[in-house]
């Protein structure tokens, strides 16, 4: 099973760039987009199920803001929007969870917060990160496996970001940002694709605004998350940089389901 993650910064944008040329060479069994910025009603039925891929959306009460979206060549066990646990933050549509292989494996998609606008945007992305780390918690104590994939929006480590130093006060590289980061390892959870590739230089994101990705200036912010459990089964995991239609690009991993 091929799982993609891509903040594609406006489904219907990049769908006038390179999306329709790009689902069907790629081909992944599993695709988690963020930032969709769209409601299902604002979608063409192409949109909506492209190439006969199964969807499910999670989009904020505000148009044109976050959103997320889940594609899959086989129609999953089950879908969950939001947290649906009665949480203030499935207001801005950030979640979409999704059951496959028979109820074997969970797949998360989700677009974290961005801390930078102001201080209030911070605290809720804490907020907001508690709570994804309690919730998730549970469930893997419970034995489940679980993939957490999407934009994080913090570099982890000094290795995820081209600049460190100068970004020692900025969200998305703060410390309490990368202690959170720091205890889902510690609690047992992997990042992939540190399991196949510890070089420096793997970035996932540019600002655009300073045309950064033509100068490599980038940040890896987006990732898949997977429980311990899960190593084994876990092949490969890559970053797909080449891609374009984004300030993001896709993330992959592979996974061995006869290994689940």
């Amino acid at each position: 099973m091929r799982i993609a993650s891509w903040n594609v910064n406006g489904y219907r944008a990049v769908w006038k760039k390179n999306f329709q040329e790009w689902l069907p060479d790629a081909k992944p069994d599993v695709l988690c987009l963020q930032e969709t910025k769209s409601w299902p009603e604002q979608l063409t039925k192409d949109q909506l199920n492209p190439f006969g891929y199964h969807s499910a959306f999670a989009q904020a009460e505000k148009k044109g803001y976050s959103g997320v979206g889940t594609f899959s060549v086989v129609a999953p066990d089950s879908v969950q929007v939001g947290f649906a646990d009665g949480s203030r933050f499935d207001s801005e549509g950030r979640v979409v969870i999704t059951e496959h292989l028979s109820g074997k494996l969970l797949i998360a998609n989700i677009y974290f917060p961005n801390g930078k606008a102001r201080q209030e945007r911070l605290d809720f992305k804490m907020d907001f990160y508690a709570h994804t780390y309690e919730y998730f918690n549970k469930l893997k104590n419970e034995g489940r496996n679980i993939i957490v994939c999407g934009d994080y929006n913090t570099a982890h480590k000094e290795i995820d970001l081209a600049h460190p130093k100068q970004n020692e006060n900025t969200s998305g590289f703060l410390p309490i940002e990368r202690e959170w980061m720091d205890q889902w390892v510690n609690a047992g959870w992997i990042d992939t694709f540190r399991m196949f590739d510890p070089s420096p230089g793997k970035y996932s994101w540019w600002d655009m605004r300073t045309r950064a990705r033509e100068r490599d200036i980038g940040w890896r912010i987006d990732y898949h998350f997977a429980t311990e459990g899960m190593k084994h089964a876990i092949t490969s995991a890559s970053i797909s940089s080449e891609v374009m239609g984004s300030d993001h690009c896709p993330i992959w991993i592979e996974v061995d389901e006869n290994a689940l």
